[in-house]
């Protein structure tokens, strides 16, 4: 079995590491970037040789709300009933049912006791925090670097890059 153009034979080969990484590009966003390295993909450059580096990390929470036992125990049975619905729906298709009625008011009911009782373990471990939230982790700004040997080719095919000159002054 053989791999064309990686060795995993040397130690600490990995996918996300260049040989001697130069920046060719510094971008705002990751949009640009990916635009830059499309760029090059279509104008034949080894892309293979290109990484995209986020810098200047950041971690961004979002407060969606606040939680409290009511919403918590609202949560529950929303999830509770979802889940009986789709127990309901695989019993009716698998099995044969006396009474489809019947499954679907115990499959709500027990759907509903275990939504509520996870969402309240979930809260109670949370040690009281009355919000919830999501958290994304974003880049100052995007480096699009390349392997030393071919940096320079891909820097002049940027600076080709339509646009790219009224960035530079920016």
């Amino acid at each position: 079995m053989s791999f064309s153009n990686q060795s995993f034979s040397r130690p600490g080969n990995s996918l996300f590491e260049l040989e001697f990484p130069q920046t060719v590009g510094t971008y705002t966003s990751y949009a640009e970037a990916q635009k830059a390295v499309d760029y090059l993909a279509d104008n034949k450059f080894e892309v293979q040789n290109l990484a995209i580096v986020g810098t200047g990390l950041k971690s961004v929470e979002r407060v969606l709300g606040r939680r409290s036992w009511r919403t918590v125990i609202g949560q529950g049975i929303q999830s509770g009933v979802t889940t009986g619905l789709l127990i309901t729906v695989v019993m009716v298709i698998f099995g044969r049912p006396g009474s489809w009625l019947a499954l679907l008011a115990v499959a709500l009911g027990i759907g509903i006791v275990l939504g509520i009782g996870f969402q309240a373990i979930g809260y109670a471990l949370s040690r009281g925090r009355d919000f919830t939230s999501i958290s994304h982790t974003v880049a100052a700004q995007y480096e699009v670097l390349c392997e030393h040997k071919l940096a320079a080719k891909a820097r002049e095919m940027l600076q080709q890059m339509p646009g790219a000159r009224a960035a530079y002054f920016q």
